[in-house]
Order: structure tokens, then sequence, then C-alpha cells
């Protein structure tokens, strides 16, 4: 199947921002008073879908989108250690030269996305869906295939956690994983109705067709 419409979370799937999340979900566990995370637990925790996150952490709903805000500040400030993901400038570039556009649907804001991204980067999106939402991200996949006039069966989202195949499954688009990112492939890979890319060349291979997983 070639898409002509491509996507894409940003942190853990274009961005390796999850060492950052790591150094800093504890000094926001302080100020807002919820469970640490112990370093000996992150593997396991990478295997839990939000809502079991929230639970294992004693954290209320209400306190998401002030937490949201506190980390995305965070990271404004210290956005110069964070970095793409090996491959991807490289990955964005062919899709663009082959015709697809490209969208960015992430909690973060599109500030530090497009510094991480850089200008040229930048550039090749056509949409950005950014910050944190009432209505999930599922409506921000549908405002990224109006702004570009393709329909959901036209349509690949790739992200790197089980709540970013949810919103797939919301709009009724296909939804690869990258195995790369916040969530673990052997997790990924129990749901049956998505792909896992193990490398950007996956990637192209899904949009293109699987003679093109050259970059």
């Amino acid at each position: 199947m070639n898409y002509k419409l491509v996507i894409f979370d940003f942190d853990g799937t274009l961005a390796d921002s999850f060492p950052y999340f790591l150094r800093t979900i504890n000094k926001l566990a302080a100020t807002y008073n919820f469970t640490p995370i112990n370093p000996e637990d992150v593997d396991q925790l990478r295997g839990l879908d939000a809502r079991e996150m929230m639970k294992r952490a004693k954290l209320p709903a209400w306190k998401i989108p002030l937490i949201a805000r506190s980390f995305i500040q965070l990271m404004t400030r210290d956005i110069d250690q964070i970095r793409l993901f090996d491959g991807i400038p490289e990955l964005l570039k062919q899709l663009v030269r082959q015709g697809v556009r490209l969208a960015v649907v992430s909690s973060n804001s599109e500030a530090n996305i497009r510094r991480v991204l850089g200008p040229e980067c930048a550039s090749l999106i056509t949409y950005y869906g950014c910050g944190t939402s009432l209505f999930g991200k599922q409506h921000k996949f549908r405002k990224a295939m109006a702004v570009n006039g393709v329909g959901p069966a036209e349509t690949l989202s790739v992200g790197d956690e089980i709540r970013d195949i949810e919103a797939a499954r919301e709009v009724s688009t296909a939804f690869g994983a990258v195995a790369w990112g916040y969530t673990r492939p052997d997790v990924l890979k129990m749901y049956t109705d998505i792909a896992v890319f193990y490398t950007s060349a996956d990637v192209i291979r899904a949009v293109l067709g699987p003679n093109a997983g050259h970059l």
C-alpha cells in the first residue's frame, strides 16, 4: 500500500527524548506529588499504556495538563539536549521527494519540535498539531488529513506509544509503531493489526512499496 500522508509522533518517534524524560520526570514528581520512577522499573513501565502508568504513579488525570506544560517548559530550556534519531532527516526528505505529505502530531510544542528538526526538516512538514488537547490525538489526526486533502485509507500514522495506536484506530488510519521509542517492541507486537518498524528503511518500504527501502 502506498500512502499519500504520513502523520508522525515526535517524542520517541522522530526525537530521542526518552533519556531526557527519565532525567526530568522525578523532578516533576516532587513538584506535583506523584510516585517517582525507580530506575529498576523503567523496562516494566515501557510495557504499560498511559492509563496503567497513571494508576501506578498515583497520578490523577487533572494533573496531566499541568505536568505536560511543565515538562515542555523544561524541554524548551534544555532543547539542545534533544536530538533526532539517526536516519530521520534522510527519511523525511526521501518521503517528500516521492510526493508524500508529512504531518507531526504531538503533545510537545511546535516551537520545540521545529528547533529539534532544524529549519530544513521543519519546512517539510505540512501540518503541526501540537500541545495537549481535551479531544486527544484523534482530533489532530483528522485535522492533518483535512489540511492535506487526504483520507484515512491513504494515511499512515507512525508513533511509539499505545495511545498512538488507539488514536489511529479512532480515525481508521493504518498504523506503524517504531521499535526505538518509549514502548517496548514485544508489547507493540501484541497488536496484530499494526506494523512494527525496526529501521527508517522499514518506514520507507511501508509508505512507498517493498522496493523503496533505501535511504
